[in-house]
Parts: structure tokens; sequence; C-alpha cells
């Protein structure tokens, strides 16, 4: 029987901050947490780089968010669902 994947989509992306802004890695994991609906999240880091890792539906939206607050960069999305399939994800 196949395993169901409630979020489907392994985000992963690297966060920095743009014309001498500081990042707030707090207020970037209660953001997600609070407007997103996923789990698995990680969001660590400093006021100079953050690594975010997130499984959701729409990843769109998490880049989108992050985009907005700083320069985002090795952005990966894989499919776990294709994945657990044994598909390329």
């Amino acid at each position: 029987m196949a395993q169901t994947i409630e979020f489907r989509y392994d985000t992963q992306l690297l966060l920095e901050p743009v014309d001498d802004q500081e990042l707030d890695v707090d207020e970037i994991h209660d953001y997600i947490a609070d407007h997103f609906k996923g789990d698995e999240l990680l969001c660590v880091g400093d006021e100079d780089l953050i690594k975010l890792h997130f499984h959701t539906n729409e990843p769109w939206k998490v880049l989108e968010y992050c985009a907005s607050k700083g320069e985002i960069y090795d952005i990966v999305v894989e499919d776990m669902d294709r994945q657990t399939r044994g598909l390329q994800g």
C-alpha cells in the first residue's frame, strides 16, 4: 500500500539580508509556522544567514515570503511523493 504524504514538497533554502539589514531568525520561523501549512520546520542561523527547511504543499508561498525578507539562494524543492514512488524527486 502506498504511503500518503501530507506535505509533499521538501523545501530548503538559504537566506541572506540585503542593504545592510539584519535577519531575525525567530520572526521568520514564527511567521512561517503561523501562516503556512506544513511540518518539519527548521529555521536556523543568525542575522547574516538563515537556513530554512520545511515540508509544505505550497513551496512557492514560502519562497515568496523569504524573498521579501532578503536574498534567497541554494533553493531546493523536492517532491517527496514522487520519491516514495521511486521516481526522481
